[in-house]
């Protein structure tokens, strides 16, 4: 049991707290409701961009790594369509150069034009790397264009295109910044050893200061329901064929979202599952297979990927992983076989929690949620599902007409 302390300073900053004197580090994290989402489709990938640029200098400290590690502090920060995180990790007693840190960033960053080149530079080498010269590179951009017609999530966090990234100004920047960067668009976790006390006291000096700003209200397309069926099919220079199936599923906070999981790693989660044992290991049809879902918080997407074996066609695989799916829908999954892909669930989130910085990260997210303490309830959601609900959910999930499908040819 995870225990959980709150407190919301004046100015809108939530902040959750879990003391843990097993260690004499702290994580701290703070996550920004902001993502590609937010972006507008004729300017993408800021969000990503804005991610570098916190770690540029802030209003009063020009560098932001060399104090932090001074202390024995570590830091990084990701972001993905719905949010920004950024996180460190520090020893108990200079927990305070964390703080002054983080409050400096959030009160403004020294915003220049030097900083912006060079930033700009950096995500464009790695949009370079990741999208186009990397094999496979340029799937999720592929399958999130084919999946979403209306809605942001039809294009990758690093953004559309990269004239996207040459083309942003300083004065698109500061906007950006005032417009999502503020205490009442963010939340702060702390896991470790401190004291809540210590936490609020240190909030208030140094985050309480920082101004409630006007957050722009989100509202995006809403992606329509979709009622055909949707393919793709490319040719790159890659060593192996590969086929990549997506359906619509529900949003995070609804209880289907659950049942879909389940069913991810009942198809590919280790090698008793039900596409690595019968694909890859007993017919020898795929060299790789897996199942997962996105995790957005908005409806996100279910995939089924595969690397066909030599000699297997892209149609054949098709074939035999909807086939797969087909079982699914029509017969009840067995009970041992459900509970042991709960147990699993059950005993990664137990040891997933015990580190204090994923702990902070989840505090986080959950908070965002809706309730910090709902990291207490993953468990029970996931044990409630029955069999009967697996294969109700698979044949919604799996209707033909809620699939999108890429085959991705190699070369000849």
């Amino acid at each position: 049991m995870v225990e959980v302390n709150r407190h919301t300073l004046e100015n809108g900053l939530k902040i959750v707290h879990n003391k843990d004197m097993a260690t004499q580090m702290i994580a701290m994290n703070i996550l920004y409701d902001v993502g590609s989402k937010d972006e507008h489709p004729d300017q993408t990938g800021l969000a990503h961009l804005f991610e570098h640029l916190m770690f540029g200098g802030s209003l009063h400290i020009p560098d932001y790594d060399s104090p932090l590690q001074n202390a024995g502090g570590e830091n990084n920060a990701w972001t993905n369509a719905d949010i920004t995180n950024y996180y460190l990790t520090i020893p108990c007693q200079n927990i305070e150069t964390g703080f002054w840190l983080e409050s400096d960033r959030m009160l403004s960053l020294a915003f220049s034009q030097h900083s912006l080149d060079v930033q700009k530079q950096v995500v464009i080498e790695e949009f370079k790397q990741r999208n186009l010269n990397q094999p496979y590179g340029d799937v999720s951009a592929l399958i999130k264009s084919m999946a979403y017609k209306v809605h942001p999530y039809q294009w990758t966090t690093i953004g559309k295109e990269i004239s996207h990234i040459e083309n942003v100004t300083l004065e698109d920047i500061k906007n950006f910044f005032f417009t999502h960067y503020a205490p009442n668009n963010a939340i702060l976790s702390l896991s470790g050893n401190i004291e809540f006390e210590q936490v609020k006291e240190l909030a208030e000096k140094w985050f309480a200061p920082i101004p409630y700003k006007e957050i722009v209200r989100r509202n995006l397309p809403e992606e329509p329901v979709q009622k055909e069926v949707r393919f793709m099919e490319v040719e790159r220079e890659v060593p192996l064929d590969a086929i990549y199936k997506v359906y619509k599923m529900p949003a995070r906070n609804i209880p289907d979202f659950y049942i879909c999981d389940l069913i991810s790693d009942i198809l590919c989660n280790g090698r008793s599952s039900r596409l690595y044992h019968h694909l890859v290991m007993e017919k020898k049809l795929f060299s790789e297979v897996n199942a997962y879902v996105s995790g957005d918080i908005e409806p996100g997407l279910f995939y089924v990927t595969g690397k066909p074996a030599k000699g297997i066609s892209l149609e054949d695989a098709d074939r035999f992983l909807q086939e797969e799916l087909t079982v699914l829908k029509e017969e009840i999954i067995p009970e041992m076989e459900l509970e042991k892909v709960k147990n699993k669930y059950e005993s990664n989130d137990v040891f997933g929690n015990i580190n204090y910085l994923n702990r902070a990260t989840n505090l986080a997210f959950f908070e965002l949620l809706g309730n910090a303490e709902d990291i207490n309830k993953q468990t029970s959601l996931y044990r409630r599902v029955s069999a009967e609900a697996v294969k109700e959910c698979a044949n919604i999930l799996f209707q033909p007409e809620n699939s999108g499908t890429l085959y991705y040819k190699a070369k000849q």
